[in-house]
């Protein structure tokens, strides 16, 4: 899945579990710890393989359960430590959406090996063809099919469902880039 899909499949399930246990609308900070949560597993493990060479493809380490079963208690005591569960919780949900919205439509028709990342390294990578970076990937490996298609649909449902929340994170940001700009100071 690409960025945006996976950005779409996060922020959906976050605002429907937010409207639906407390009855509000997703807040700034978990909403971009979503964000960010729904990236970090590609953002650790595609550099670490197509540039770097380090890993043997770019669904493995930060892809696997057995770094999650690490993960969800290191994050969830960071988070109570420092007062701030909600946000954990939201990194952790846009973290585990990504492994799970990775995992193809083949494996629903019983070719499971395509999701045998989910256990990288007990079990082994299936073959990936070489990738010298994300932008060759875009360029090279990119094709629009129906799985794009439904890509950018969800991002288009997912952009309606934060706007009408109210942009949670948008004036967050905003500010941010204002401070680090020295604008309006």
């Amino acid at each position: 899945m690409w960025p945006w899909g996976h950005l779409a499949v996060a922020y959906l399930l976050y605002t429907i579990v937010t409207h639906r246990r407390f009855g509000r609308t997703p807040r700034a900070i978990p909403a971009i710890a979503v964000a960010i949560g729904s990236q970090t597993p590609d953002l650790i493990d595609k550099p670490l393989a197509w540039n770097f060479g380090i890993l043997p493809g770019g669904r493995t380490l930060a892809h696997s359960l057995f770094v999650v079963a690490l993960l969800v208690p290191a994050v969830l005591v960071l988070a109570d430590r420092l007062d701030r569960r909600p946000v954990g919780v939201a990194f952790l949900l846009g973290y585990c959406s990504h492994l799970l919205a990775d995992i193809p439509p083949a494996v629903f028709s019983g070719e499971f090996a395509y999701a045998a990342y989910l256990l990288w390294p007990a079990v082994e990578q299936p073959p990936e063809d070489p990738v010298a970076g994300i932008l060759d990937a875009f360029l090279h490996y990119y094709a629009m099919g129906p799985y794009e298609w439904l890509q950018f649909g969800l991002l288009a449902v997912a952009a309606i469902a934060w706007y009408r929340d109210g942009a949670p994170g948008l004036g967050l940001v905003r500010a941010s880039i204002a401070r680090r700009l020295g604008v309006g100071s």
